[in-house]
């Protein structure tokens, strides 16, 4: 003789759910055990249809699970089941990972966006640096052939005036009078006062 099938109930009834949860609560370790057993799967499931990525949706997963073994107390069977609970609290972590990790691309674009402009000081620097470069050279300008050749050597080259002198095939003495000359006619052009 056949067996007769109850239509509506599930003849292999899985765990008491709520009881296991307010054993968690308690700090239950074996009533935990067997909630992640129940939940585990969908938890996992859920969270990789919002991720779409395994190796964070397993992350998502843990961390949920975790948070229901922390929070287990919080769980109130009036304002619906435990599945229920379980599945919100992973929806939500799964959503703010995705916030997270949005968060984290679109700081990452911006710090690279902001190391390729220069800042306002280098470029005000960049622009006096060529103003300034500009005056020295109208000023060289202003001098003596000698001069300029004795100021040239002695300060853009770093020579001595020994050095400049025998490059020159000029006087010691000639080649200080002319540095020095040439270098009260630099200040005053360039407008520099001692």
């Amino acid at each position: 003789m056949k067996e007769a099938v109850e239509i509506g109930r599930n003849p292999a009834a899985g765990p008491d759910l709520p009881d296991l949860m307010a054993r968690v609560a308690r700090g239950d370790q074996e009533a935990f055990a067997s909630l992640y057993d129940a939940v585990a799967g969908p938890v996992l499931g859920l969270v990789r249809r919002v991720l779409r990525d395994p190796a964070q949706s397993e992350e998502v997963a843990q961390e949920v699970l975790v948070e229901v073994w922390r929070t287990a107390a919080r769980y109130r069977p009036e304002r619906g089941s435990v599945m229920n609970w379980v599945l919100t609290l992973t929806h939500q972590r799964a959503v703010d990972r995705i916030r997270s990790v949005e968060a984290g691309a679109a700081r990452e674009h911006r710090a690279a966006l902001l190391d390729r402009t220069p800042e306002f000081d280098e470029v005000a620097e960049e622009v006096e640096t060529r103003l300034e470069r500009e005056r020295v050279r109208r000023c060289l300008r202003t001098l003596t052939e000698l001069q300029r050749q004795s100021v040239t050597l002695a300060y853009y080259r770093g020579l001595t005036y020994r050095e400049v002198a025998e490059l020159l095939a000029t006087p010691l003495g000639t080649v200080k009078t002319r540095l020095r000359d040439g270098l009260i006619r630099l200040r005053d052009c360039l407008g520099v006062t001692v």
